[in-house]
């Protein structure tokens, strides 16, 4: 089942749970807008290359669209179309006055030079500027994006437009950025599993932590749960996997791997099969890389008794199944993940006034935390699992916007 089928599917469930009318489901379900436009840039070496872009703009009944930006060789309509509908949930979960949506353009970056990059960035933001904006939709880094990219966009834009730091969340710091963005959706996965460790009793300290994908969500998760007292015992990213059952030193792999680009070889650690990884024997998996890595096949065998969605999307309907099944709690990416978008909104809503990155930070837990008790409160009401719980409590409070603007007028 692809990302869209999923996403279709949960939003379904949670929709009958909350006894929508039919006709609202939905409007609901269909985006707002979709955008697909040709980006041709000049190549370093003079000769033409076309990528597509696309921007999906899911929902706007709670306040403007929110969502990143990626770079990926398989961005496809289906996937930013599910990505965007994940973000109306998940703006709403955390209660932020935001929509959803996603964008992204087919290509791979490494393989593209700074300057391509940068034409590339330009020419797709000249073909939407009309279309995004501070009141309307407001795009923020994503895989293979960072505050380069977000500073960019907000130049072009501003061609058009006047200056608009507000544009874009995520920038540079000297653009008006939020100090402890780029740490903050790892910092919110930590928060998370705090706040469902505590539900049974338990707390980071001497847990064992498994974490898959280590590029700016899962090294700063992993950063922040070594420092709390988590054992990582095995973590992994697209240049391997390394084990430890006695805990990995993550400021030294973190060294290691700026000095040599990869995992592999790094003292503190034996190598291992990366596909084992899931299957690790831990308290705690992580997921923080791709969607759909646990599925039917891998999912009888994962040994975690709780799966904290770092990723978007990394568990199959099937192996969601299989895993309530075998009693494993999850907790799902809409609330998981949300770190990052919770202090986009504090850099978005308070525009030339700068917080400390301690206020940062404690604002953001005080976010996850409410977010984490309303789920569970709606767990309570409609008997249901975290995943149900997330999505009923964001596709209620959608609802309740769209008929209090006065939908179907």
């Amino acid at each position: 089942m692809n990302a869209l089928a999923a996403t279709n599917r949960n939003f379904r469930l949670a929709a009958r749970l909350l006894g929508l009318d039919s006709k609202l489901e939905k409007s609901l379900l269909i985006p707002f807008r979709e955008i697909k436009v040709e980006c041709t840039i000049p190549k370093d070496d003079g000769s033409l290359a076309s990528y597509v872009g696309f921007r999906v703009q899911h929902d706007n009944a709670r306040g403007p669209m929110k969502g990143g930006i990626r770079y990926h060789p398989e961005v496809d309509p289906d996937e930013v179309n599910a990505l965007a509908q994940l973000m109306t949930w998940k703006t709403a979960v955390a209660d932020l006055p935001y929509g959803g949506a996603k964008g992204g353009i087919g290509c791979n970056p490494r393989d593209l030079s700074i300057s391509e990059l940068e034409r590339l960035t330009r020419v797709f933001t000249q073909k939407i500027h009309d279309l995004i904006g501070i009141q309307r939709d407001v795009p923020a880094p994503d895989m293979g994006t960072n505050a380069q990219t977000m500073a960019w966009i907000l130049d072009e834009y501003s061609k058009f437009h006047g200056h608009s730091p507000a544009v874009v969340t995520g920038k540079p710091i000297d653009l008006g950025g939020s100090l402890g963005r780029e740490a903050a959706t790892g910092l919110g996965v930590v928060f998370a599993t705090e706040a469902l460790l505590a539900e049974y009793g338990k707390s980071i300290t001497d847990t064992k932590f498994a974490l898959q994908g280590f590029g700016n969500v899962g090294s700063w998760a992993a950063k922040f749960i070594h420092e709390k007292g988590g054992k990582l015992v095995a973590v992994s990213d697209i240049t391997g996997a390394v084990k430890n059952p006695n805990g990995i030193d993550i400021p030294a792999l973190l060294k290691h791997r700026e000095i040599t680009g990869t995992l592999k070889d790094f003292q503190g650690a034996d190598f291992m099969d990366p596909n084992d990884l899931l299957v690790h024997e831990c308290d705690v998996l992580v997921p923080c890389a791709l969607g759909g890595v646990l599925n039917k096949e891998n999912a009888t065998d994962i040994k975690a008794k709780f799966i904290v969605e770092g990723a978007n999307h990394p568990t199959d309907p099937e192996a969601d199944e299989i895993l309530s099944k075998k009693g494993v709690v999850i907790l799902p990416d809409i609330y998981a993940n949300s770190g990052g978008v919770t202090v986009s909104y504090f850099e978005w809503n308070i525009q030339g006034f700068m917080w400390e990155e301690e206020e940062v930070n404690f604002e953001l837990k005080k976010y996850m935390t409410k977010a984490f008790h309303e789920i569970k409160a709606m767990c309570k009401l409609h008997d249901c699992n975290l995943r149900m719980g997330a999505f009923s409590l964001g596709v209620n409070r959608v609802a309740r916007a769209t008929l209090l603007r006065g939908w179907g007028a």
